[in-house]
């Protein structure tokens, strides 16, 4: 909810988007939604600022990815804990006549929720989207899109942000293998986090904050990756192509020509694209 309600900011405060979404806002509900829009008229935290703008660009980032996956022929989608994403839901392929086909994974009470939300919006939920509810203690990735219908014989695109820094390294580069050895020609975009003592001193500072924050709610950061190593795992797993973007790259990409000084601050990590 709180990565969907910076996605939902992002829409009311910048202008124009980097990440186009129209349906940030309706998914959150109306009591959430008017909750939203009285928080903004008092203003806000300077690093929720940060984190709206990282929330927008990892989106508008993997979904640039995608349309070149797509260009090139791929059909599948698939969204690794898609949470309350809404790229489904406003699949622009379909108008052109390209049949995409999305799976969105997540855990089973999560999915059911956002379904609820959906429901409620009255969001249409087109017939090229496919749940994947699959809980990882009970069963694998593999298996849960198989179930899904998903091809593992024909490329596929993944995203998958927000997660790996709730994981555990060894576990993140298992999925990240696996990804590759079904089909070389599958591709993924990710967001990762560097390790603390990497950072300068004041993304320390800044770091320390939001470890905090979330470890209060339960969900301490427990991946971390150096770049440059995480660069070289990647391909020596196989990967014919690594692209790591820090803070630079990306406003570089997405926010050079603004007027609004909206860019990504320096971050903790960066956005990591590795495929054909």
């Amino acid at each position: 909810m709180r990565v969907a309600q910076r996605r939902a900011a992002h829409q009311l405060l910048d202008s124009p988007p980097i990440l186009s979404d129209p349906l940030a806002l309706p998914i959150l509900g109306p009591q959430a939604a008017t909750q939203l829009r009285a928080q903004l008229r008092h203003g806000e935290p300077e690093y929720a600022k940060h984190v709206r703008v990282w929330m927008a660009v990892r989106s508008r980032f993997a979904e640039d990815s995608l349309a070149q996956s797509v260009a090139a022929g791929t059909r599948q989608y698939v969204v690794l804990g898609a949470g309350l994403d809404t790229f489904a839901y406003r699949n622009p392929f379909p108008a052109l006549g390209i049949n995409l086909r999305v799976f969105e994974v997540d855990f089973p009470a999560t999915q059911a929720w956002k379904r609820q939300l959906l429901a409620a919006a009255q969001i249409p939920i087109p017939g090229s989207v496919t749940f994947s509810p699959v809980d990882f203690e009970r069963e694998s990735l593999a298996h849960g899109l198989a179930r899904s219908g998903f091809d593992s014989s024909q490329p596929a695109f993944f995203s998958w942000l927000g997660v790996t820094m709730y994981l555990a390294p060894e576990t993140t580069l298992a999925i990240l293998g696996w990804v590759h050895q079904i089909c070389p020609r599958n591709s993924i975009v990710f967001d990762y986090m560097a390790p603390r003592a990497s950072l300068p001193f004041r993304h320390r500072i800044a770091f320390d904050l939001l470890a905090s924050r979330v470890a209060k709610a339960g969900e301490p950061f427990i991946g971390f990756f150096p770049p440059d190593s995480l660069a070289s795992d990647l391909r020596a797993i196989g990967y014919p192509r690594v692209e790591n973007f820090d803070a630079e790259r990306l406003n570089a990409r997405y926010c050079a020509l603004r007027t609004d000084g909206l860019k990504v601050a320096g971050t903790f990590g960066g956005i990591l694209y590795a495929g054909a």
